[in-house]
């Protein structure tokens, strides 16, 4: 039997470019790990910010954005949009005592199936080093040793005025 650890990697993908290269690497049969569940966006620069913090609250260990190359957009400007969320993110989930590298950005477009494909495997093994997240037992822990100063739902009670 084996114990390895396999990582659940959520991938939020280009329609445009990234989510073609994907299909490209399926229909050329070139083979990348099993872990990811892709998601289709209209554009990299329509990836909310919860979209990644549900993913990870929901069990995910990693999560992959890629996108059209800088200046290659189909929107003019969105993937420099999906640039800037993503540091964002970066720095805001390492902050909450997460890895920033569980978050990962990649330029990719419709005919560079295998790149992507070894960005893919690339980032499973990264997330396989880094270990499961396992946020929500995270998150129990650090309100059981007093280091969430906040609950995390407020009743209407509690909430500011």
């Amino acid at each position: 039997m084996n114990d390895q650890f396999e990582p659940v990697i959520i991938g939020f993908t280009c329609n445009w470019c990234s989510y073609r290269a994907a299909d490209l690497a399926g229909t050329a049969r070139v083979k990348y790990p099993p872990n990811i569940r892709l998601i289709r966006l209209m554009c990299s620069g329509r990836m909310d910010p919860t979209f990644v913090f549900k993913a990870l609250a929901n069990g995910a260990d990693g999560v992959l954005i890629t996108g059209c190359h800088p200046g290659e957009c189909h929107y003019l400007e969105q993937n420099y949009k999906a640039l800037r969320r993503t540091l964002l993110l970066q720095r805001t989930i390492g902050q909450m005592g997460i890895e920033p590298a569980r978050v990962k950005l990649v330029w990719a477009s419709a005919a560079e199936g295998v790149r992507l494909a070894k960005e893919i495997a690339s980032f499973v093994e990264e997330i396989r080093t880094l270990g499961p997240l396992n946020w929500p037992e995270r998150l129990a822990s650090a309100q059981a040793n007093g280091r969430v100063a906040l609950p995390l739902t407020l009743t209407p009670e509690e909430a500011p005025v």
